[in-house]
């Protein structure tokens, strides 16, 4: 029997190849899941994973949930699990392996050879396993990022959702913007729409007086000349990008912009302090902004500057 060893394969495929338990235990192979094996050559990464765990699951079983969102090279929380949906027969129990049962409606579709949920029913899952409302708001706007599908869409087809999660999916749909260009930035997004202050446009692009490209903003308040971004660690590290930067922003102050900068830092470990910097720039710039946040916020953005 000829075994391709590149592709997942069975203790029991193995055997008959006539590769040993002890070898299948040495540093040739590696393990996937309990009984299913690789070369120790192959990289294993998600989609390795998902034809693994599709190997070994009833027919016409999928990749879903957090494993087609990673497929799908959406922006989802790590999880170390595999996630299959399985139509019909017994679901498997192996660890690693998460399997759902799929609902009557849902369908599946093929990419790379696996077969998978589409982009909205992904989100449909997602919200479904109760997913953070920012999470699905992250992963919804890289899928539209990604051109896997659209706001619109995703407004359109949340309107049919029913049963576990139905509810969050349709809030997170109607959260999802074009035009986002990471997940931190839909992340601050999020912390501002959800303490109760007005949101920003994403992505905003400020043209020259022959309607030429000039230059683009991650959130911005166009009416009130407000800029806010998020730098990422990255710029930083290139001091080039970061001279520039400083130098774009010297030129944008000249002109009467007010530009606030976060950070990592400021984004995920001191929210309360980037809230009131973001309110007290809205107030000075003109906007008029409630008097206090919304509770809401803190269940999604613990301010752990506070801890420490």
């Amino acid at each position: 029997m000829h075994l391709n060893e590149r592709e997942p394969f069975s203790r029991a495929e193995a055997l008959a190849a006539g590769i040993t338990v002890d070898a299948l235990a040495g540093p040739r192979y590696q393990r996937l899941f309990h009984g299913l094996y690789v070369s120790a050559q192959v990289k294993v990464t998600v989609a390795e994973r998902a034809r693994a765990a599709l190997k070994i699951s009833p027919a016409g079983s999928y990749a879903s949930h957090h494993t087609a969102a990673a497929l799908w090279g959406g922006w989802v929380p790590d999880t170390s699990d595999t996630h299959v949906s399985v139509i019909r027969g017994a679901r498997s129990k192996r660890r690693g392996i998460q399997a759902h049962r799929a609902p009557p409606a849902a369908r599946s579709m093929e990419r790379t050879g696996i077969a998978l949920s589409p982009p909205v029913q992904t989100m449909h899952e997602l919200a479904a396993v109760r997913l953070d409302l920012v999470d699905l708001v992250v992963f919804g706007d890289s899928m539209v990022t990604r051109r896997r599908t659209t706001p619109d869409a995703l407004i359109e087809a949340s309107s049919s959702w029913s049963g576990a999660g139905a509810g969050l999916g349709r809030r997170a749909a109607r959260l999802v913007r074009a035009g986002v260009d990471s997940a931190p930035e839909t992340r601050l997004r999020m912390l501002i729409v959800l303490a109760g202050l007005p949101e920003p446009q994403v992505n905003h692009i400020v043209r020259e007086l022959d309607g030429s490209w000039s230059r683009r903003f991650d959130l911005c308040y166009p009416e009130l000349r407000l800029i806010i971004e998020y730098d990422g660690r990255h710029h930083v590290a290139d001091l080039e990008q970061w001279s520039n930067d400083i130098l774009r922003r010297e030129l944008l102050e000249s002109q009467g912009w007010r530009v606030i900068i976060i950070n990592a830092d400021a984004l995920f470990n001191r929210p309360v302090e980037t809230l009131e910097r973001v309110r007290r720039g809205l107030t000075d710039c003109g906007a008029v902004v409630p008097r206090r946040l919304s509770p809401v916020w803190p269940r999604h953005f613990p301010d752990h500057s506070r801890a420490a």
